[in-house]
């Protein structure tokens, strides 16, 4: 096999384990579980009572997926330090890429009123995802150049959103009409959707784990020494020396104010098409089908953008889309019916969703020293789950003390308007002089 073929093969099973993580982030985190968590489990409007305090299930979804997002942006620079130094990240993604397997499993067994249980094996299964995202994100770097990193991030983007909108779609069938597949009608319930989910992760990330190979030595530990003493070393090192990177501690700072929105719009998508919109199961589903879509082409087209006019000027454009939207949903039925509105906000997101998460994973790898990819993208996660910690946070707040999950909507324009104002002050050119410089 030539050289060219190799790369092609490398290139498209490192996207397929966005393919196959993807149905977790989209039938897990925002279509169904989010859903059922909310609604079903944690006692819907009426909650749960948590140490004498009555929480509603949509606020108590947010809190949970705060703590789950802390714990990942406590441990991802320190396991990255140590993927670097010893070469083994790929053995760390498969780890925890496992371990979101087995939880998400576990998510069959939830009930109604199992809110502490449910909040538990969500919280392990996120650490799985998130943190498994971080070592194949650190990969980046080595399969692409600085002309085509835009369009090769954006391309694992699309194969996730093909990959989850299959699995919903497949979720579809299975909940809404198992008749076309031979079964009587409520033979599946909305917990083997869940293991659904486990499966396809468990299968499709094999392409990953088999040909994307580690491409570093890796040094071998010196007498007295321990993996442990390497990442507290190398971590405090990294510290040190990582604000002569001002230009990519700019970009993360940037990049954890609007992701902040972005995590939230996700995570509260289906919830506020449940509580405000009044939509049923089926219809969400539908929903997400179609952001699916949408998804996909836009963040094959944001790639192609990015690569032409620059991926700053690229995700500025999306968070001024994404502000504009948050705006419209606050108020959203002002010009016509809420469900046509919401169907209406849905793709204009669609179409930013992808490309902006996309870009931002691509510029960070643009500004991220060779040799520490790990150890940066643990970096980049630090941002991102930081932010998806502070964002649930407020809007679970927001939900407790209004009782409305519609009004806490507006307080995320905040975090778009702020990351864009610093994302404006990076400067692309600098940043990749600071990247190529030998400060390690």
């Amino acid at each position: 096999m030539d050289k060219g073929k190799i790369i092609r093969l490398e290139t498209v099973s490192w996207g397929m384990y966005d393919w196959a993580n993807s149905a977790f982030a989209t039938v897990i985190l925002t279509a169904l579980y989010s859903k059922y968590f909310a609604q079903i489990v944690a006692g819907g409007e009426q909650g749960v009572n948590i140490l004498g305090i009555n929480v509603s299930g949509a606020a108590l979804w947010n809190f949970v997926v705060s703590i789950g997002m802390f714990v990942v942006a406590i441990i991802s620079p320190f396991l990255g330090t140590i993927a670097d130094f010893s070469a083994k990240r790929r053995i760390f993604q498969i780890f925890f890429c496992y371990l979101g397997v087995l939880f998400t499993s576990l998510l069959f067994f939830v009930g109604e009123g199992d809110w502490l249980t449910g909040s538990l094996f969500f919280i392990f299964a996120l650490i799985g995802f998130s943190t498994s995202v971080v070592f194949n994100d650190s990969f980046l770097t080595e399969i692409s150049t600085e002309n085509n990193i835009g369009r090769i991030s954006s391309l694992g983007w699309g194969l996730g959103y093909i990959g989850g909108g299959l699995l919903l779609f497949i979720n579809l069938i299975m909940l809404q009409f198992p008749t076309l597949i031979g079964l009587p009608e409520g033979y599946f319930s909305i917990q083997d959707c869940f293991i659904s989910v486990a499966l396809w992760w468990f299968i499709f990330s094999l392409p990953t784990f088999i040909f994307v190979k580690e491409k570093s030595p890796g040094s071998r530990l010196l007498e007295g020494e321990s993996y442990l003493s390497i990442g507290i070393k190398r971590l405090t090192q990294t510290f040190k020396t990582i604000r002569h990177y001002r230009e990519l501690i700019k970009f993360l700072l940037a990049f954890l104010i609007y992701n902040d929105g972005i995590e939230t719009a996700i995570v509260m998508a289906s919830i506020f098409g449940a509580e405000v919109v009044n939509m049923e199961t089926g219809e969400i589903i539908m929903y997400f089908l179609m952001i699916q879509g949408i998804a996909f082409v836009g963040s094959i087209a944001f790639g192609q953008i990015a690569d032409t006019i620059g991926k700053k000027v690229t995700i500025v454009i999306s968070l001024i889309i994404w502000s504009l939207v948050s705006v419209w949903a606050y108020f959203i039925g002002i010009i016509w019916d809420i469900k046509t509105e919401y169907w209406l906000i849905g793709v204009i997101a669609a179409l930013v969703l992808g490309g902006s998460q996309a870009i931002s994973r691509s510029m960070a790898g643009m500004l991220t020293p060779q040799g520490r990819s790990a150890e940066f993208f643990g970096f980049y996660a630090i941002s991102g789950r930081f932010a998806s910690i502070f964002g649930p946070l407020i809007y679970g707040l927001i939900i407790h003390v209004t009782k409305s999950v519609q009004k806490g909507i507006l307080s995320v324009i905040i975090f778009f308007i702020a990351g864009m104002l610093i994302l404006l002050s990076v400067n692309e050119r600098k940043g990749i002089e600071e990247k190529n410089s030998s400060l390690f």
